[in-house]
């Protein structure tokens, strides 16, 4: 019981003390404040009293000024404008004057929008003879279009490919390898160029 009781007392003298500390250490800081406080008036009244007092100028009124003597001018002097001659109007034709009047005309000079248009507008290319590929039966217009870019674009051109020209043309055909010996295409084109429509039907069907 006796250590409980001491251990109780030395706690609560420890806590009174560290609240003396606290309080010391508040009124310490706010005595600080106070004196910054009162520092910073006493410099707002210094400035104050040093400031120089502003008077005013005494005000003239417009009865007080007097104007300056204007300056002495010379007369202006006017000039008289002279009066244009009169356009003397030309005569009409005598009577029975039968000289003609020629007219000089100007050479004709072309607009500048007409000659730009002129020159904006291009030649119309020559026109271009072919066979119409898509014709050859397993031909399709993608297709024709691709023999047109390789140079192919007669009946009579394909029709007369040996084997190793067509060989050569079928490797250049893309996707459409192979198309050329599966449909037969040198013997299509020779009946269409010879325009033998009947042998072309007897061994390919209807066009």
């Amino acid at each position: 019981m006796t250590s409980d009781a001491s251990w109780l007392t030395t706690t609560n003298l420890i806590l009174i003390a560290i609240g003396v500390v606290l309080a010391i250490i508040v009124i310490a800081h706010g005595a600080k404040l106070k004196r910054r406080r009162k520092a910073v008036e006493t410099q707002i009244v210094d400035r104050a009293d040093d400031a120089p007092a502003v008077t005013s100028a005494p005000r003239t009124t417009a009865l007080d000024e007097t104007p300056p003597p204007a300056p002495e001018t010379e007369p202006i002097a006017v000039a008289t404008p002279t009066p244009a001659p009169h356009a003397v109007a030309p005569s009409p034709p005598l009577a029975g004057d039968d000289t003609p009047v020629v007219a000089t005309a100007a050479p004709f000079d072309p607009a500048p929008a007409t000659v730009a248009a002129d020159l904006a507008t291009p030649p119309e290319p020559p026109a271009t003879t072919g066979d119409d590929l898509t014709r050859l039966k397993g031909v399709g217009p993608k297709l024709a279009a691709r023999l047109n870019d390789l140079g192919i674009t007669t009946y009579a051109e394909i029709a007369a490919l040996s084997a190793h020209e067509a060989e050569a043309l079928d490797a250049q055909l893309g996707s459409f390898q192979g198309r050329m010996t599966r449909d037969r295409w040198i013997e299509q084109a020779g009946y269409l160029a010879n325009d033998d429509r009947a042998g072309f039907e007897a061994a390919f069907g209807r066009l």
